[in-house]
């Protein structure tokens, strides 16, 4: 079961990228420099980078990638 307080906390980590058009696209360029690497955005160093970048827990870094990729830059891998 999931609270409501972590439902809220994903929410609002979702709300920050929809409401700064700039994040996401940073998030995007930094993804696209891990591809030209041969790195994935959504390995598990790159989601551990992410999360300890936010502050983040790996699950909530997950959620965010996989929302900025599908939303913003879809040609990420």
């Amino acid at each position: 079961m999931i609270s409501a307080s972590a439902g809220f906390a994903q929410s609002s980590l979702l709300e920050s990228v929809k409401r700064n058009p700039a994040e996401a696209k940073a998030l995007c360029q930094s993804f696209k420099a891990m591809n030209s690497n041969g790195q994935s955005a959504m390995s598990p160093e790159a989601i551990n980078k992410l999360a300890s970048q936010r502050n983040l827990s790996a699950n909530n870094a997950e959620i965010l990638a996989t929302y900025v990729i599908g939303m913003h830059c879809s040609d990420v891998r």
